[in-house]
Parts: C-alpha cells; structure tokens; sequence
C-alpha cells in the first residue's frame, strides 16, 4: 500500500521553529482535519503524519514534538468529521486525555477508542509516537451496537486481539496496494471485527448486552451447555442443539453472531482448562498426557501443537 506522508521535513528551510509550526498546522487543518496542537518547549518542532487508505477506513501513524492536541466543539464544527479513531500508543511515555466524561491514559502499547465527534483532549511527553486506525461511524456503529459505551477505555498492551490487529495492519501497509474491490472488503471487515474484539464491543459480553429476550436466553444456555461438558470428548453443535430443542444451524449461527465457533470455544475452554492444571503444583505428579486428556484432548499431539500455537510455550515449559 503506498503511504501518504506529511512532514515537517517538507516545510520551507528559512522558516524559524514557530513560524514551520504555524505552517504546518495550517496545512493540517485545511488537508487532515480540524485539530489544535501544541509543542514542546524543549525540542525543535517535528512532526510527521502517515496515512494508508484501506477502503473507507484509514491507517495512520503520528511522530513528533506535538506535545498536546485538543478538539473542540469550533473544530468539529470546522471540518464534520465524525469518525472513530482506536488510538495505540507507539512511544515511551504515557498519552492521557478526556474525552465523553472518561479520563484515559495508555502507556507503551496500550490503546483507547475515541470518537472524532465528541470534545477530545491528549497530552503526552516532549516527543511522542502514536497510531490511529480511523473508521467511518456509520460503519462501526452498524457493526456493534452501543459502540460508543466503549469510548476512553485503556485497552491493554497484551490484548491478544490488540496484538492481532496490529500484526494485520502492519501485513497491509507492508504489501502491495489492494486493487480487487472483493479483497478490499474482506481487509476492511476484517479489521472492523478486530477492532470489535480489541474494545469489547464484540464477543460474548456484548452479544448478551445487544441481544433481549429469548434469543439472549438461548444463547446463555448454550454457552453454559459448553463450559459444562466441554471435556467430554465426544462433545459436539449436534448434542448440544439436541439437548437444548434448538436446530444445529441456529446453534452455530448464533455462537458466530457472538464472535467464535463451536470449535473455537471448544478448544479455548478445553486448552484454559490445561492451562490451569499445568500451573497448579498440586498436579506436578501428573503426566501432561493426562491433564490433556482430562481437559478433553484424544490427540495428544494435536493438544502439543494447539497449545504451543495459543501460549507460546509447549505444555511443559508452561508447567
């Protein structure tokens, strides 16, 4: 994907520090959006924004000497904008602000939604590096329901679907630039998911939040069938749905409506299960081949390999 860059680096040499910064913000305003910035006092004025168009959302990365940015209700006025940014924080000191009544901070590799309708306030240190992942309202509040309850919540650095999202982003702004449009909604959605994931606003939670009556009802049930028998090995959508007087279809429809196949929950309730039982020392007399089998793995060297791939360490080095 080709990156657009706007530096100050570009900004006319015989311009002193206030007078590059005044330009810089100008431009900003009449190309970006409508944010008012200030710098540091200690450093010399940098700054420079990258920008990768995906469709409709945008991924970008701000470096520099801005030290504050503020927006207010005259700067929303200015330029209408009113998409979501989730905020991810690329630099050594903390990023804080305000923003729908939350105060939030989020160090190195932390994250936070917030929207580009609502009065926003950041501070940060004397040079700061952060990146925006910029998606349209309406394409975000259509996919999650009650998005904005998510707004300056710090996300933490070691969320997995964090740590997925910016692997995905980075793999695109990496390669060449998407031309098919069937591969360019499949990018976009894939990323709106994650996003979904990353904040809360998709998964099980929020399905039981969004979702009223029977339909919240039987998704309960299911789930409780699951964490029930999940160690049975012969556990399947088709004795659950028996059990419960539901069709196997509706049963794995709505267990992806809320983020995971059958499969998945499965296997992440039966490898947590493992997991606890490898870090208990009152297991230390037991074979791993048993606390895998008791966790309901048949394959023991499937059980190895779906371990290693979801911990980063084999059963024993978890142990």
């Amino acid at each position: 994907m080709k990156k657009n860059v706007f530096s100050s680096v570009d900004l006319p040499g015989h311009l002193d520090d206030g007078a590059r910064f005044s330009l810089w913000q100008d431009i900003h305003v009449a190309e970006i959006w409508s944010v008012e910035y200030a710098i540091s006092r200690k450093l010399p004025f940098a700054a420079a924004i990258e920008a990768t168009a995906i469709g409709p959302l945008v991924l970008g990365q701000m470096a520099g000497t801005i030290q504050h940015a503020s927006r207010k209700a005259r700067n929303i006025a200015d330029d209408g904008r009113d998409g979501y940014l989730l905020l991810i924080n690329n630099g050594d000191t903390r990023l804080s602000g305000a923003q729908a009544g939350r105060d939030y901070s989020v160090g190195r590799g932390e994250a936070a939604l917030v929207s580009a309708s609502e009065a926003l306030e950041m501070s940060g240190g004397d040079s700061n590096i952060w990146a925006n992942i910029v998606v349209p309202r309406d394409i975000l509040e259509s996919a999650f329901a009650h998005v904005e309850d998510r707004l300056a919540l710090t996300i933490a650095a070691d969320n997995e679907a964090l740590g997925m999202l910016r692997r995905y982003c980075n793999f695109l702004e990496a390669g060449p630039a998407l031309v098919s449009p069937d591969l360019v909604a499949h990018a976009t959605q894939t990323i709106v998911d994650l996003i979904g994931l990353v904040t809360g606003a998709k998964g099980e939670p929020a399905e039981l939040a969004g979702l009223r009556g029977l339909r919240a009802a039987r998704l309960q049930a299911i789930l409780d069938k699951m964490r029930d028998n999940f160690a049975d090995p012969a556990i399947s959508a088709q004795q659950v749905a028996h059990q419960l007087r539901l069709s196997v279809r509706y049963v794995h429809d709505i267990l992806q409506e809320s983020g995971a196949s059958f499969a998945e929950r499965i296997l992440e309730l039966r490898l947590q299960r493992a997991l606890r039982m490898l870090c208990d020392r009152r297991n230390d007399r037991m074979r791993v081949s048993e606390i895998a089998l008791l966790s309901g793995f048949s394959d023991i060297s499937y059980f190895n390999r779906c371990f290693r791939r979801r911990f980063g360490s084999t059963p024993s080095g978890a142990r």
